[in-house]
C-alpha cells in the first residue's frame, strides 16, 4: 500500500487519443458511406421527361406498343403528371386499346377535374368502342372547358358523323359533323387529328378526292400511323383505285400487325374484283387475329358463299347468326338483325347458303325475317326476294329448282 505510482508517460495518452479520435471518425464519417454487402444496389432515378421524350419519338416512327410501354415508365416515374397519362391515352387510342384509353384518361380526370383534354380524350376512347351517349357527354364538357380545343372539335365530328349513318341516326347531325370538323381544322390546321377528323366527314359525305387530300396532308405530318394508311385505302378503294388501296392497307399491317381491319379490307377488294380465292386468303388472316369478331366471321363466310364453299360458309355464318365458341375458347355473341347493310348482309346470305346446301325449310324462315326488318331499298332485301322465290320453287318442283342464287356484290365506301 506504500508503493509508489509510476509516473504516466506522456507519450502513450497522446496515441491513445490518436486511437479513440481516429475510431470517433471511422464510426461517424466512414462507416456510413460503406454499403451494405446484403442490400441491393441503388439505382440513378431516370427524369420522367426522358421517358416522354422517348416515347414521342416511338410514337412518330409508328412503333406504338413501345411507345405506350416507354409512357407507362414515365408515368411511374411520376403518376401525378396528368400530362403523361393524357399522352399514353393517346397513344392507346391509336394503337386499337380503347378501354385502356379511357382509363387513362379517366387517371388524368382524378388528377384535374376540370381538365379539357382528358374529357376529350375519354370521349373519343368511349366513341370507338361505340357508347355514343357518354361519348357525346364527354366532348360536350371538354368543349364547355376549353371551346378552343381543336382535338375536341375533331373527336367530336368524327363522333357526329358515326350517329348520323348508325342505325336510326339523324343525316342532320353531318352538318353539325361538318363544321365541327372546319372548326378543327381553323384551331389547329397543323395536327394530325384535325386532317383526319376533316378527311372522315368528307369521306362520309361522299367526297372521296377531298377526303385523299385529307388523309395524304395527315400523313405529312406523321406517315406512320396506321389508322390514317387505312382511311386513305378506304377512299382510293371507294374511287376503284384498287392497286393503290391494297398498297394502303399493306403498309397499316405492316405498322399494326394485331389489327385485323387491314386484312378484313384488303379481302373486301379482292371481292370487289372478284378474285375470290385471295379475298378468302386475307380474310382467313383476319379472323385468325381476332377469332371471336362476328365482322370478320361474317365477312368469311360471305365470301366462302361467292366462292361456292358453301358448307364452309354455313359454318362461318352460324356463328354469326347463332353465336357459338371461337377457336380461342372465347364466346360469339349473337349479331341481332338490324337494318344496316352488313349484318343485312350476314342473314341474307346465311339463308341463301341454306338453300344451297338443299335446307330450304330453315332458308325460309331466314328471308321472312329479313324482308320484315330490312329497308326494301338495300340489295339484302332484293337477294331475300329472291332467296324466298328459289325456296317457293323447289318446294313446287319437288327440289329441281333452277332459279340462280347469286347475291349481288356489295362494295360499301365506308366497310
Amino acid at each position: 500500500m506504500t508503493r509508489r505510482r509510476r509516473p504516466s508517460n506522456p507519450i502513450r495518452v497522446v496515441g491513445l487519443l490518436i486511437l479513440v479520435g481516429a475510431a470517433l471518425y471511422l464510426n461517424r464519417v466512414v462507416v456510413p458511406t460503406i454499403r451494405d454487402p446484403f442490400s441491393p444496389t441503388p439505382t440513378v432515378t431516370r427524369n420522367p421527361e426522358s421517358y416522354v421524350t422517348d416515347a414521342e419519338q416511338l410514337f412518330n416512327d409508328g412503333k406504338l406498343t413501345q411507345a405506350v410501354a416507354t409512357y407507362q415508365d414515365a408515368i411511374r416515374a411520376d403518376p401525378a403528371n396528368p400530362a403523361i397519362h393524357l399522352a399514353l391515352a393517346r397513344a392507346l387510342v391509336f394503337s386499337g386499346q380503347y378501354l385502356e384509353a379511357q382509363q387513362s384518361a379517366e387517371n388524368a380526370l382524378l388528377l384535374n377535374p376540370d381538365n379539357s383534354m382528358a374529357h376529350a380524350l375519354r370521349g373519343w376512347a368511349l366513341y370507338f368502342q361505340g357508347d355514343y351517349p357518354n361519348a357525346q357527354a364527354a366532348l360536350k364538357k371538354a368543349l364547355e372547358l376549353d371551346p378552343n380545343n381543336a382535338m375536341a372539335h375533331a373527336y367530336y365530328a368524327e363522333l357526329l358523323g358515326d350517329m348520323a349513318f348508325a342505325p336510326g341516326g339523324d343525316y342532320g347531325l353531318l352538318e353539325e359533323a361538318t363544321a365541327e370538323s372546319r372548326a378543327a381544322m381553323d384551331l389547329a390546321p397543323n395536327t394530325l387529328e384535325s386532317h383526319r377528323a376533316r378527311g372522315y366527314i368528307l369521306e362520309l359525305t361522299g367526297n372521296p378526292e377531298e377526303a385523299a387530300r385529307e388523309y395524304l396532308a395527315a400523313l405529312t405530318i406523321n406517315d406512320k400511323i396506321a389508322d390514317v394508311h387505312l382511311s386513305l385505302g378506304r377512299v382510293y378503294r371507294s374511287l376503284q383505285n384498287y392497286n393503290d388501296a391494297i398498297s394502303e392497307f399493306t403498309i397499316a399491317y405492316s405498322f399494326n400487325p394485331t389489327d385485323p381491319l387491314p386484312n378484313l379490307y384488303i379481302s373486301r377488294v379482292y371481292a370487289a374484283e372478284g378474285d375470290y380465292a385471295k379475298a378468302i386468303q386475307y380474310a382467313e388472316q383476319s379472323v385468325t387475329t381476332a377469332p371471336d369478331d362476328t365482322r370478320l366471321l361474317g365477312n368469311l363466310g360471305v365470301l366462302y358463299f361467292r366462292n361456292y364453299e358453301y358448307d364452309k360458309a354455313f359454318r362461318e355464318l352460324s356463328l354469326v347468326i347463332h353465336g357459338g365458341t371461337a377457336e380461342d375458347g372465347k364466346t360469339i355473341e349473337t349479331v341481332e338483325l338490324i337494318d344496316d347493310p352488313r349484318i343485312a348482309e350476314y342473314y341474307t346470305t346465311f339463308g341463301l347458303t341454306l338453300a344451297r346446301l338443299g335446307r330450304c325449310g330453315e332458308a325460309i324462315g331466314v328471308f321472312q325475317q329479313v324482308l320484315s326488318v330490312v329497308s326494301p331499298d338495300q340489295l339484302s332485301y332484293t337477294n331475300a326476294q329472291e332467296g324466298l322465290g328459289f325456296c317457293q320453287q323447289e318446294f313446287e318442283n319437288g327440289g329441281s329448282a333452277t332459279a340462280t342464287l347469286e347475291p349481288t356484290i356489295e362494295v360499301t365506301p365506308t366497310p
